[in-house]
């Protein structure tokens, strides 16, 4: 996947940001903190994650589907791939 290789950085600086996230959610429930707190920071992280999943799926969605020169069968292959994501995505 070549664009995620273009964008490895910010690729990464999101994941980071996320392993942050979750590590405070973790924390939040380790302290027994307030219900709204920890439903505020799984918000958080679904939303990273929500982000990031955006990201990596424009990036293919743009690379492969939208590549005018990419053949028909590897078009339909990708088509493919980017349909079971989403299904698994969305489950």
């Amino acid at each position: 996947m070549a664009h995620t290789i273009h964008g490895k950085k910010k690729l990464l600086a999101r994941v980071r940001r996320i392993q942050g996230q979750a590590a405070a959610l973790e924390r939040a429930l380790e302290q027994d903190a307030d219900c709204t707190a920890v439903l505020q920071q799984i918000a958080a992280v679904r939303g990273a994650v929500n982000g990031l999943m955006a990201q990596v799926l424009e990036g293919h969605i743009l690379q492969h589907l939208g590549d005018p020169d990419t053949p028909a069968p590897q078009r339909e292959r990708d088509v493919a791939t980017v349909a079971s994501a989403l299904r698994s995505y969305l489950k």
